[in-house]
């Protein structure tokens, strides 16, 4: 007979990833006491010790709490694999995280797209930037991403499922299409006063990757925003320009609201990611969804 509950490792694995006692149990709906009690019991069980205890620090674990919290996330996700043995009408959401401009402009589409395969779909959309979204996936929050940026975080699967295009933008005024008549570039346009996306948003890491690659000053930036449809009406109405994606801007330059501006090869491109955890054993829903995705995104950015 087994000693060690399913408790018991969603209590560790819980204070793991929140890095608190108190988060955890907030997670689990369980007092802070039951969550301490349920971590003890395991580590007498496994006559170890799990977790550095020490006042005014966070919750950090021991190496030998390292090994058993990846045991202990493998056997929780066939956990949970196993409970799709349920009627269609008790299916967990899928857990998703999207950052901001693949939330507004491709996942509506994505997600009724896989509805219609997959009628038993429901979904939990959380957005952030991309470095939040990742965030939520590594403290379980969410169980897939789509982001518009990449980082070296082995701990997470990055698969490309799309190109995005850069432009730089500004208010379709008479000055600005005199020098779009003069064949300038949106590199050209740089030293404007930019409108810039927040510093950890993909589009502004694309940014800031290509003036440090050309030598480029820092820009001049009069204002930071993370939502790209404030960034419109901003450009528009004239406080500045600024370098979007291309799918956030198509309809406002073809009514004319906006004037676009090419950018060079090395800068006007970006890739789309679809993420989740490595040692996440994905349900066979999360499987067909994460799928979707990858065959479907490139046809529905061909069709903006």
């Amino acid at each position: 007979m087994l000693d060690i509950s399913i408790r018991q490792l969603e209590a560790f694995v819980a204070t793991a990833e929140y890095c608190s006692f108190t988060k955890a149990a907030e997670a689990l709906h369980l007092t802070q006491s039951t969550v301490s009690m349920h971590i003890r019991t395991l580590e007498e069980i496994l006559d170890a010790r799990l977790i550095e205890r020490g006042a005014r620090r966070k919750v950090l674990l021991t190496e030998e709490g390292k090994q058993v919290y990846y045991a202990a996330r493998d056997i929780l996700g066939r956990a949970e694999a196993l409970q799709e043995h349920r009627t269609e009408g008790d299916q967990e959401p899928l857990r998703i995280g999207t950052s901001t401009v693949p939330a507004q402009y491709l996942a509506p589409k994505l997600m009724s797209g896989f509805m219609k395969k997959s009628a038993q779909a429901r979904f939990l959309l959380r957005r952030g930037d991309s470095e939040h979204v990742l965030q939520y996936l590594k403290q379980g929050e969410v169980r897939i991403g789509l982001t518009g940026y990449k980082n070296g975080d082995r701990s997470l699967v990055f698969q490309e499922i799309a190109r995005d295009h850069l432009v730089l933008i500004t208010e379709n005024s008479e000055a600005y299409r005199k020098l779009q008549a003069e064949g300038k570039s949106g590199k050209d346009l740089l030293h404007f006063p930019l409108i810039a996306r927040e510093e950890s948003s993909g589009t502004q890491h694309a940014v800031e990757a290509f003036l440090k690659r050309n030598g480029i000053d820092t820009p001049h930036i009069i204002a930071r925003i993370d939502d790209p449809e404030t960034v419109k009406m901003s450009v528009s109405e004239g406080l500045g320009v600024s370098v979007m994606s291309d799918l956030a801007v198509s309809t406002d330059v073809k009514t004319g609201k906006l004037l676009s501006f090419p950018l060079p090869k090395e800068m006007n491109e970006r890739k789309l990611y679809i993420v989740w955890r490595r040692d996440a054993v994905l349900t066979s829903l999360e499987v067909k969804f994460i799928q979707f995705v990858k065959e479907h995104t490139s046809d529905i950015l061909l069709s903006e």
